[in-house]
């Protein structure tokens, strides 16, 4: 890959990065229940999801999701359900019953549910296989070997991406975290947040 077409690129990955939606949503959510650096569990799992779309494009399944409206459909239908099911659960948590010292329920804060969390928010979303499907055929060369083109533009999306959340959209999240510390602060808090996912389930559904 050439270094013009490698910015060209890079570009690309930040502007699409900072595009707000469901994993800076769910990023900002982690980042206020559980912290700034521990939010980075969950955007891991949103990256390993972003490989995933990547393979699955590589392999031509994208093809299939994109010319199949069934298979898109319902795969639309389970990623918005998804996010409904986080916000309605976010909605009716109820706050520690002493906010400032209480620990978050680690069955919902732990890494590995952070991490599995982010990486559903990711992988139910037909639309960015379709959209990795225009999108990667313009950086790919097919006179040139594919496999490390392929390397290179998943660990630049990758490192754009982890960047963008974690120093952004979950750093946005710290000057609020004052507000957990208290049980009407977190009901505020959960109540925005899990609106947030329900918005986002519907943008899912009805913008095409």
């Amino acid at each position: 890959m050439s270094l013009a077409l490698w910015i060209s690129l890079l570009t690309a990955s930040i502007i699409i990065s900072f595009t707000p939606g469901a994993g800076a949503v769910n990023t900002m959510s982690n980042s206020l229940t559980v912290g700034w650096r521990r939010s980075l569990w969950g955007i891991i799992g949103q990256q390993l999801a972003l490989v995933v779309h990547v393979l699955i494009v590589a392999a031509g399944v994208g093809v299939l999701v994109a010319g199949s409206p069934v298979l898109f459909n319902a795969i639309r239908y389970a990623g918005a359900a998804y996010l409904v099911f986080l916000g309605i659960r976010l909605i009716l948590t109820k706050p520690s019953a002493d906010a400032g010292d209480a620990e978050p329920s680690r069955s919902t804060t732990g890494a590995w549910a952070m991490l599995r969390r982010g990486l559903w928010v990711n992988l139910l979303n037909p639309k960015a296989i379709v959209f990795f499907l225009a999108f990667i055929p313009q950086f790919i060369r097919l006179d040139q070997p594919l496999v490390p083109q392929y390397v290179v533009l998943t660990v630049t999306v990758v490192v754009v991406d982890v960047i963008v959340m974690w120093f952004f959209f979950a750093a946005a999240a710290r000057p609020f975290r004052r507000y957990v510390s208290t049980p009407r602060g977190q009901r505020t808090l959960n109540a925005v947040f899990g609106a947030l996912f329900i918005v986002v389930a519907a943008l899912l559904l009805f913008v095409h």
